[in-house]
């Protein structure tokens, strides 16, 4: 990441749903690039920790309170951080929350809830911002999706509804404002284990499967994350638009272990 093609000094980077979880790693792995960081959370306050982590690194960050199914807070969210820094770069596209449930016992208010933040809250954020690039026409968005844009599981009806339409999404906006020098693409993280499905992670059992499903045998670690947000964030990215990179260490290849051949 030395090279000057991943190099993000001097950009700014906007991170929702940075107060735990995949947004932590994503705006860590951009303030080591270089990026100063625009981080949100629906409470601010509760940024500060993560803030004073990142200080040894010697970027400015701004943290601002951001509620993705209000559009008066998106506005005003997009609206602070141009005024702070005088331009958002990057946007990584991170809120989002998930109701596990089977699809009989879905409710009403659980799926306006998933697909409210999940993709109603990635468009708007998205717009919000896209609006500031757009006068400068230069612009990277990164919308985070998950291996369920691709693939269904059971228990995860309205979170892979909300995920399958970040993908679409994201090939349209690509459409909408490549012209103005505006690259739009979808990450989307395998299994990771985050403070949102940490419980699952407590039944070895279902590691165990899910490990053996995965070409690579484990699951993902943050680590894991950082190449591919700042390859998509960069200039290394600058002819790739309307994409989905899946960092799943291969479980969305469908492959399963063969059975032994009988003798």
């Amino acid at each position: 990441m030395n090279s000057p093609l991943f190099d993000l000094t001097g950009k700014v980077a906007l991170v929702t749903g940075a107060t735990r979880g995949l947004g932590q790693y994503f705006a860590r792995a951009l303030a080591r690039a270089g990026a100063d960081l625009v981080l949100t959370g629906r409470d601010a306050a509760k940024l500060a920790p993560f803030i004073s982590e990142l200080a040894p690194l010697g970027r400015r960050v701004l943290p601002l309170a951001l509620d993705v199914r209000d559009p008066r807070s998106i506005t005003a969210m997009a609206d602070a951080a141009v005024a702070h820094f005088g331009r958002i770069d990057i946007l990584v596209n991170n809120a989002g929350c998930n109701i596990r449930k089977p699809a009989l016992h879905v409710t009403w208010d659980d799926w306006n809830t998933i697909l409210d933040t999940n993709l109603r809250g990635t468009f708007f954020v998205a717009q919000a911002v896209a609006r500031h690039m757009i006068t400068r026409r230069y612009g990277r968005i990164i919308n985070i999706g998950s291996v369920t844009c691709v693939a269904g599981y059971a228990g995860l009806a309205p979170y892979g509804a909300s995920r399958g339409g970040v993908k679409q999404l994201t090939m349209s906006l690509a459409d909408d404002w490549g012209p103005h020098g505006i690259t739009v693409n979808c990450l989307a993280p395998g299994w990771f284990k985050t403070a949102q499905n940490a419980v699952m992670y407590e039944n070895q059992e279902w590691v165990d499967y899910l490990c053996d499903r995965i070409p690579l045998k484990r699951p993902g670690q943050p680590a894991d994350l950082d190449g591919a947000v700042v390859f998509l964030a960069s200039d290394a990215s600058a002819y790739i638009t309307a994409q989905t990179l899946l960092v799943d260490g291969g479980i969305s290849g469908g492959a399963t272990r063969a059975l032994p051949r009988k003798s």
